[in-house]
């Protein structure tokens, strides 16, 4: 049953529209400190954020201070919340809207099997908002020749060129400060070059671009889970544009439309092409050490020839390798790209070999010879200085035609037969490139018929006709 005086009031009662919920207002012992604790608040506003009062600190001034207080600190923690909640400004963002061909840029980072090494990588993502489509290249850094590889590879496999690009703050292709932007001088000739808009966000306001900054986190959670595996990063690079398809196969989380249908339009938007491709290197002069090696990011090491120590060398450094030129700007040597903080040194033993020829003193500790199998070592530790700088200038000239491992063992396999001969190493070494040391030989046309006939006997090779 129902409380008689409860039916008495509703039966009086003549408006029942819905009204909002009035908040009541209890007293509470902490009333009498409340208005101390809103100064200290207001003025913490003056102060660095990190050095400003807590619910913790709040609590131990009243103590420390007041004798009589007797509050418990989850109320001055529930007071404090809500003092905060009432006076500090809320953090809404606007909805942007966001048209056709427009694209978003930003960088994240994951960890990859290299060559069966752990190593932790960048990825450059591209967004499209319109249309929640997304594409990522994988890179060692986030330098400007990689920002560039990365679009102009993605620009390629989309088929045009995004009408305005938009920007995190701190990547390698320039920043904002103010209303004063400065990009870097490569980024800014690629983007002459493929004629798109940029725009930089303002400091700390992700939500500018919170489209690319969600793909991010959803390209490493969904395609880079279990954790990918690879020789070649830019073959890799390749298969991963591909695997962009199956997931333009799902609906757009809030057009409910599928995403590649969506895309359409944003490829509609895109600028053609540029009738030439730009060419991604960034070309630096170094001076070279003794050794004639140059220093890149000052932990990065690449020789290019000793001939070179102390002179200028123009190294050409592109997103995933680095070229070492010579002074007809032809390419004399070239390195994988290393990025990170450890210091690492790379040698290509080839540009030695001219060097160690007119210096033979230096070939028991030269590097060229630690590369050598034991076997052809020995041989050319026994050999007379004459017959040491021909097998060098043997292993040099190979190597302007094959790599230092092919040449190597081609030298080693004809030392072993004693048959030391150039053209006899040319052969073997285009043999071991082109087929390998152990590949069966091909059975041939039959050519016994023209030795016969060279020889004249053209009975022999009548009978065998008939």
């Amino acid at each position: 049953g129902k409380d008689a005086k409860t039916v008495r009031k509703y039966l009086k009662q003549e408006d029942f529209s819905p009204r909002p919920q009035e908040s009541q207002v209890r007293p509470s012992r902490l009333d009498p400190y409340k208005a101390l604790i809103d100064s200290w608040l207001e003025d913490d506003k003056k102060n660095w954020y990190k050095q400003r009062h807590t619910s913790q600190r709040i609590y131990n001034r009243l103590v420390e201070q007041y004798p009589a207080f007797d509050c418990s600190y989850p109320t001055v923690v529930r007071y404090v919340r809500q003092y905060r909640n009432e006076n500090q400004p809320g953090k809404g963002f606007q909805e942007l809207v966001w048209h056709p061909g427009e694209a978003q840029v930003d960088f994240g980072e994951a960890d990859f099997m290299e060559c069966q090494c752990l190593v932790r990588k960048k990825y450059l993502t591209v967004s499209f908002p319109y249309s929640n489509d997304s594409f990522s290249q994988v890179f060692g850094g986030e330098t400007a020749e990689c920002v560039c590889q990365g679009l102009q590879d993605i620009f390629n496999y989309i088929g045009g060129v995004p009408s305005l690009l938009i920007f995190d703050n701190a990547t390698g292709v320039g920043r904002r400060v103010g209303d004063k932007i400065s990009e870097a001088k490569l980024f800014s000739q690629f983007r002459a070059h493929y004629s798109f808009g940029i725009r930089f966000c303002n400091p700390r306001s992700g939500n500018e671009k919170g489209n690319v900054e969600n793909k991010v986190g959803f390209t490493r959670r969904n395609l880079f889970v279990p954790l990918q595996t690879y020789e070649d990063i830019e073959t890799f690079n390749r298969d991963l544009l591909a695997q962009h398809k199956s997931k333009a196969e799902k609906l757009h989380y809030k057009k409910l439309v599928p995403i590649h249908e969506l895309f359409q339009a944003d490829q509609e938007a895109l600028h053609p092409l540029p009738a030439h491709p730009f060419n991604v290197c960034r070309y630096e002069s170094y001076i070279a050490d003794a050794y004639g090696k140059v220093c890149l990011d000052e932990r990065h090491h690449y020789a290019s020839c000793p001939e070179y120590g102390g002179k200028p060398v123009l190294v050409g450094l592109r997103a995933h390798t680095v070229e070492i030129l010579t002074k007809d700007l032809t390419v004399l040597t070239c390195y994988k790209r290393k990025y990170g903080s450890q210091r690492t040194d790379h040698t290509d033993y080839r540009t030695t070999l001219a060097t160690l020829m007119r210096n033979l003193g230096a070939w028991p500790n030269s590097g060229i010879r630690e590369q050598l199998p034991e076997s052809l070592r020995q041989v050319l530790d026994e050999q007379s200085r004459e017959d040491l700088r021909r097998s060098l200038g043997s292993l040099e000239r190979l190597c302007q035609t094959y790599d230092l491992d092919t040449a190597i063992s081609a030298l080693d396999e004809r030392m072993k037969l004693n048959r030391a001969r150039f053209d006899d190493i040319t052969i073997l070494a285009a043999r071991i490139q082109g087929y390998g040391l152990n590949r069966a030989q091909e059975k041939g046309p039959d050519l016994k018929t023209y030795d016969q006939l060279l020889k004249g006997d053209r009975h022999a090779c009548n009978t065998e006709d008939a």
